[in-house]
């Protein structure tokens, strides 16, 4: 066969295979426009999942009568006009293929009017080449309607799937856009049915509305908002506390300068600062905002202009990680700051359960002598503290029937975990607060704060080694003495000074004094299954080494069936309300709860 010109229309429906995939794909080049086109309403009708009808009108600039065939034009577009326009592009779309490569497999009709003209003019494509321009009436702004998809390409038609697949495509396209962009008033309708209708939000109560509405209630009750900069880059937006997780990463949300993208390293940012607080094999929720100059972003790299190239992405990932670390730091009792929780009506914040000043149930304390705190501000208290911990409770430390306990006295001044009231199953601590009933999984709880008082020491000067009076001796494989030997300084850092005294023997000389208590041979044994054999004589790596604090945590923290005195259930309760991201443990499970009075009238059948 000879070379040959291809003709105009073929070239426009072999590009269509790559604009247009589905209905979702034509909403979405047309849903951009408007966006462009400076619209602050735009209005979708869906019929047949978008198959027989994909209709977007919008009040924006409208196209003027001499531009119309140019919009289905091949390479014809207002966005930009030289490569410098392209490096700094800040329209969603600029190719000038969406429309021709659409009308091309389509019935297309286009509408407009601008502001100041006397009349609307339609121009209307069927698989063709466009007729001439005709009056219509029609308000300022644009209407694009799609008819009939793919009704001359039967093989891609055959491809569709069914109604319902379509439109939950259409569906999920038409919300994503509408939280990236939560200052245009938006509707969706399908079949005559109004799916959604949200109202442009201009300040901040009304977009978590906006976001509650699209996303959903639950991600509200347990949304996080943050706002960070650095330089040219700029971080808002909301992330859900890990309570919520997800079973697969369906609740992703990621806008670039107003545009909807996906990043698989921003995603991997955020996952990474939920590294210990998340369970198992969950994933995070969030809806993320990220502001950066478009002159330090690709968005040309694909045609979907989904995903796009960073000039500079490790600053970008690392603001991403740590501002969503910060705010996970701030997931404990009673906690304040910019992460709060996004509230529906008439929802129960159990981590706002009081409203007073810290200082009212502070003074409360004062009934009797101030307990230790779990601190390692101070190594020898808090060995001391953690000793008292591990000990059989002084009869003095349980509270006698009818002895007045700090939860018996009256008034509303209670701190947000409250006090305690007892101890169940040798498991949980109950404690009484303002709201109700605070059920705290002491081994959980302890464990967190220990593994942020280990980071807190390594932050400030590393984690001392406190000398044991007798070394204590652990037989291992060969394979794992020689890991020990070739990682022994390392292993100091940390606090754990371990000697090897044979082919198959170490010798356990210091612990760090949070550990105090915990069962040495026990904590060699884990602290040497922690060490990667792929390291070699190298360092510990960062998450190696969280890793091997998080065990050592999780072995000296208080065990199932230890009995715990009210001073010492207390004494839990306060460090949990100043750890942070003590709403979890090192693994990702809940460390409390609450039943309000509400909940227990309920269960009680109380006032019926």
């Amino acid at each position: 066969m000879p070379i040959r010109q291809l003709p105009p229309h073929l070239v426009n429906q072999i590009a269509a295979g790559e604009v247009v995939e589905r209905p979702a794909s034509v909403l979405k080049e047309l849903l951009e426009n408007s966006l462009d086109a400076g619209a602050g309403r735009i209005e979708v009708d869906l019929e047949q999942g978008g198959i027989a009808l994909c209709r977007v009108r919008d009040d924006g600039a409208g196209i003027p009568q001499h531009e119309l065939p140019l919009a289905l034009a091949r390479h014809a577009t207002s966005k930009i006009g030289s490569l410098d326009d392209l490096e700094h592009v800040t329209s969603l779309g600029f190719r000038g293929e969406a429309l021709p490569s659409i009308a091309s497999v389509a019935r297309l009709a286009i509408t407009s009017r601008t502001a100041g003209a006397a009349t609307a003019w339609q121009l209307v494509a069927e698989g063709g080449p466009p007729a001439a321009a005709q009056p219509a009436a029609h308000p300022a702004g644009t209407t694009v309607e799609v008819r009939d998809l793919f009704f001359n390409v039967p093989a891609r038609r055959r491809f569709l799937r069914s109604e319902r697949t379509e439109f939950m495509h259409a569906r999920s396209l038409a919300e994503r856009i509408a939280l990236g962009r939560r200052n245009v008033h938006m509707i969706l309708r399908h079949n005559g049915r109004v799916v959604f209708d949200v109202p442009a939000a201009h300040d901040r109560p009304g977009e978590e509305a906006r976001v509650a509405a699209l996303v959903g209630s639950e991600f509200a009750r347990n949304a996080l908002y943050l706002e960070q900069a650095a330089g040219p880059l700029a971080l808002r937006g909301w992330i859900a506390r890990p309570s919520f997780s997800r079973a697969q990463p369906d609740l992703q949300q990621l806008f670039l300068n107003g545009r909807a993208i996906r990043d698989r390293g921003i995603a991997a940012a955020v996952r990474t600062a939920y590294r210990d607080v998340l369970y198992r094999d969950r994933w995070p929720a969030w809806v993320l905002d990220l502001a950066l100059d478009p002159a330090l972003v690709d968005v040309n790299a694909h045609p979907a202009k989904q995903e796009v190239r960073f000039r500079e992405p490790r600053a970008v990932y690392d603001l991403v990680r740590r501002s969503v670390e910060a705010a996970l730091a701030d997931t404990r009792p009673g906690a304040g700051g910019a992460a709060r929780p996004l509230q529906a009506p008439g929802v129960l914040d159990r981590t706002a359960a009081s409203a007073v000043t810290r200082a009212g149930w502070q003074d409360r304390l004062a009934l009797g002598p101030a307990p230790a705190r779990f601190s390692v501000r101070d190594g020898a208290a808090m060995a001391a503290a953690l000793g008292a911990l591990h000990a059989e409770p002084r009869a003095s430390e349980t509270a006698r029937p009818g002895e007045p306990t700090p939860a018996d006295q009256p008034g509303p001044d209670l701190p947000p975990l409250g006090f305690a009231l007892a101890q169940l199953h040798g498991l949980y601590i109950l404690a009484q607060n303002s709201a109700g009933l605070v059920i705290v999984d002491a081994h959980a709880a302890h464990e967190r704060v220990l593994l942020e008082q280990l980071r807190e020491g390594m932050r400030r000067d590393g984690l001392k080694p406190q000398q044991l009076l007798v070394p204590v001796p652990v037989r291992v494989s060969p394979a794992e003495a020689d890991r020990v030997e070739a990682m022994a300084d390392t292993l100091s850092g940390v606090g754990v000074v371990l000697d090897r005294t044979g082919p198959d023997r170490v010798l356990l000389r210091a612990l760090p004094a949070a550990l105090a208590g915990v069962d040495p041979e026990v904590l060699v044994r884990d602290v040497v299954s922690t060490l990667d054999t792929a390291e070699g004589a190298g360092s510990l790596l960062g998450g190696q080494l969280d890793a091997l604090i998080g065990n050592m945590a999780c072995r000296a923290a208080v065990k199932a069936n230890r009995r715990l005195g009210i001073d010492e259930m207390n004494r839990l309760l306060r460090d949990m309300e100043q750890t942070e991201r003590s709403d979890q443990c090192n693994h990702g499970r809940p460390t409390w709860t609450v039943l309000s009075i509400a909940e227990l009238d309920r269960l009680f059948a109380r006032g019926r």
